[in-house]
């Protein structure tokens, strides 16, 4: 709540708390439309649980090998267990004033929607048996129901700057992330996130949520053009003639993205808050349990 004056704190926190209920319950709501099955765990690893048997590979040790299963057929088999073991998750939702913008009443502004969508796969994960918490100091991985309501509480807070870089400190070694902004500010800093997050085994998704007109552009003949947080203006009288640049910046910045994931084994994905929520949450839903890397 950075940049306000003294005397509208009080009604401005009031208006953020009364937000609280709805925001958890759209979240609820939202998350039980995904199937949870048993997220995040299909995969080999250290566990109780019988998983699948699958052909023995070379490197597999004579001990490995399912005798009884074998017998029933030419192949050897080895059994796998499921992977029991839960992760730690952290989720930065972009706090910045840039995310406040909705180019129609009829529309979530870009920070509603984050917010729902990374509260919703936080339950997810929650009742998937993982641990989730919010990069920085503020809220360390946890699991349970409390977790949530407290990451739905510290999701409403917003920074008067226009542009923020996530803050990666409290990362878990070999843990994983899920970063969701419209990325429309400098990437150096994200950049330089990244890297040192993959140095440190993190994987992870960068999610980049646009209002349509931000994809389209659709603005022509006099326009004032004002950042949200006010501190940038441009005023032109032919729109229009800066559509073709704009779209070509705005695919240039995706492609980036995509290529900083790439190099870093993170996974880009892009959602446009004209588009539902349902969408979005299953391809992050699918995302995450597939391997962000994937």
């Amino acid at each position: 709540m950075a940049d306000l004056a003294p005397a509208p704190l009080r009604p401005r926190a009031e208006a953020e708390a009364a937000r609280f209920p709805p925001l958890l319950a759209q979240a609820e709501f939202l998350a039980r439309t995904v199937l949870l099955g048993e997220h995040g765990r299909r995969r080999a690893g250290a566990g109780d649980d019988f998983w699948q048997y699958r052909p023995v590979q070379p490197g597999d040790s004579r001990r490995m090998i399912d005798w009884r299963r074998s017998a029933r057929s030419d192949v050897q088999f080895v059994r796998q267990r499921e992977w029991q073991i839960a992760q730690s998750v952290m989720l930065w939702v972009d706090p910045a004033a840039s995310m406040r913008f909705a180019s129609d009443k009829n529309l979530p502004d870009k920070a509603d929607r984050a917010r729902l969508l990374a509260l919703a796969v936080a339950i997810l994960l929650v009742r998937g048996g993982e641990r989730v918490g919010l990069t920085g100091s503020a809220l360390p991985p946890r699991r349970g129901e409390v977790q949530v309501a407290r990451l739905a509480e510290a999701l409403l807070q917003e920074s008067g700057a226009d542009y923020a870089s996530p803050d990666m400190s409290g990362l878990i070694p070999h843990g994983r992330a899920l970063l969701i902004s419209d990325f429309m500010g400098d990437l150096d800093p994200l950049r330089e996130a990244l890297t040192g997050a993959a140095d440190r085994g993190v994987r992870g998704l960068l999610y980049q949520v646009l209002d349509p007109a931000e994809e389209a552009f659709p603005y022509t003949g006099r326009t004032i053009f004002e950042s949200m947080g006010g501190t940038l203006a441009h005023e032109t009288l032919k729109a229009g003639d800066l559509r073709a640049r704009y779209l070509e910046r705005l695919a240039e910045r995706k492609d980036a993205l995509a290529a900083l994931c790439h190099a870093t084994g993170w996974r880009y994905g892009c959602h446009h808050t004209g588009e539902s929520a349902q969408s979005a949450l299953l391809w992050l839903h699918g995302a995450m349990a597939g391997g962000a890397g994937a």
